[in-house]
């Protein structure tokens, strides 16, 4: 066990400030997410975990159902809320066409990303960037965040860091859902 992850082992960022629980992204838990890779609560296999711990650091396959007549763009993010820190970790922020209802493997990887998704910063860079806890540390769950946005996201939105961006969302979202998947080492 890592002296490091166990000195930190109580100190987590939790749910509180998870973009979920922004009052722009609030709305219907209508959509439902689901992912090939992993269920709901369980654990996100190695290939998707960050390349320092030996993973692939491939994002997994996801689909949805279809979003809300009236969504103009969904934001997807994935945020680590047991990093400890004092929020949430940004692993993925991305503006998805809201015709998309599927994404492969990979495809939320820089050089991979398809047609009608863009990837926006996340804490650090842009695109995926898989699980890599501290060792020791315990389970940290990630949160993979679906919502159907009644507006398009604001101009700067490439630029803005995940923050930035996710207090600068107008809501309320039209539909919503999320999917959590667990890793430690």
């Amino acid at each position: 066990m890592s002296i490091m992850g166990t000195l930190l082992r109580n100190r987590r960022a939790g749910e509180a400030k998870l973009a979920w629980n922004l009052p722009a992204l609030i709305g219907p838990e209508t959509l439902r997410l689901s992912s090939q890779a992993f269920a709901e609560g369980a654990p996100i296999p190695v290939e998707h975990a960050g390349k320092r711990i030996g993973g692939r650091e491939i994002s997994p396959a996801l689909s949805w159902s279809p979003a809300p007549e009236g969504t103009e763009e969904l934001l997807l993010v994935i945020e680590d809320i047991d990093v400890p820190m004092g929020k949430p970790f940004v692993h993925l922020s991305a503006l998805i066409d809201p015709t998309v209802t599927t994404l492969a493997a990979g495809a939320l990887n820089p050089a991979t990303a398809p047609a009608g998704v863009r990837l926006l910063k996340s804490t650090m860079g842009r695109g995926y960037i898989g699980p890599s806890p501290i060792k020791g540390h315990g389970p940290h769950r990630y949160v993979f965040q679906l919502f159907a946005l009644p507006s398009p996201a604001p101009g700067n939105a490439g630029s803005a860091g995940p923050r930035a961006l996710l207090s600068a969302v107008r809501g309320p979202a039209l539909a919503r859902a999320r999917l959590t998947g667990t890793y430690e080492r």
